[in-house]
């Protein structure tokens, strides 16, 4: 990375808090309900990381039907129940923010009751209460740079001065549409071979995070 920093903008699920691997459990049984089969992997290869209006457009293409209105509110209670259960904090994610001094904001493909359900019951909510982005405040969710642009823009910062820290394919290339250096966090579902490439430091513990950011924000172009 070649430029310095004035804000880092975190993905929620799977950087903050570690509920990736509980909701794709959840995302097998759901899906399986609709009339898709499909495993854990096929999960996390076609949809860690989208919207949920991108993910129900692709499960009416493949199902051929239109899924009703709020469908999903109908399985709302398996994730809360999981996340109730299970849910906590990526571990090293709480003392890497610690030692993190630039500014920060949490940018998310769930929506704010979402973010904010899991960042609540994982105590990281009031670290970020104000500064959180969602996918329904935009038109397009990632892999579209929308998000990361919006948050840019209500945070005050020029996106050329604006690092991400994803952890799924799609929000990785959603940085590179925004023009943003990426920290590609590979310790959770997706293989650090899927988040490689232009612009994209990857890691596996969260604990290098703040080496890492510290270096690119005292790079000056």
């Amino acid at each position: 990375m070649t430029r310095s920093l004035a804000l880092l903008i975190l993905d929620c699920d799977g950087v903050l808090v570690d509920s990736e691997r509980l909701a794709v459990r959840v995302d097998v049984q759901v899906m399986a309900a609709l009339g898709w089969v499909m495993t854990e992997a096929d999960i996390v290869e076609r949809f860690v990381g989208r919207s949920d209006e991108s993910i129900a457009k692709d499960i009416e293409a493949h199902l051929g039907r239109p899924l009703p209105d709020n469908w999903i509110a109908g399985f709302q209670h398996l994730y809360r129940a999981a996340f109730a259960a299970e849910l906590k904090p990526i571990p090293g994610v709480v003392e890497a923010l610690d030692q993190i001094t630039l500014p920060t904001c949490v940018a998310s493909s769930g929506d704010h009751d979402k973010i904010r359900y899991t960042l609540g019951i994982t105590g990281l909510y009031e670290r970020f209460a104000g500064r959180i982005f969602s996918a329904r405040d935009v038109v397009r969710g990632k892999p579209a740079p929308d998000l990361f642009l919006h948050a840019a823009a209500r945070m005050g910062v020029d996106p050329a001065a604006c690092a991400v820290v994803e952890d799924s394919r799609y929000g990785i290339e959603a940085a590179r549409a925004a023009g943003m250096p990426a920290f590609g966090f590979a310790g959770g579902l997706t293989p650090a071979e899927r988040l490689r490439g232009p612009g994209t430091i990857v890691f596996n513990d969260m604990l290098e995070l703040p080496r890492l950011v510290a270096h690119a924000a005292n790079c000056v172009t």
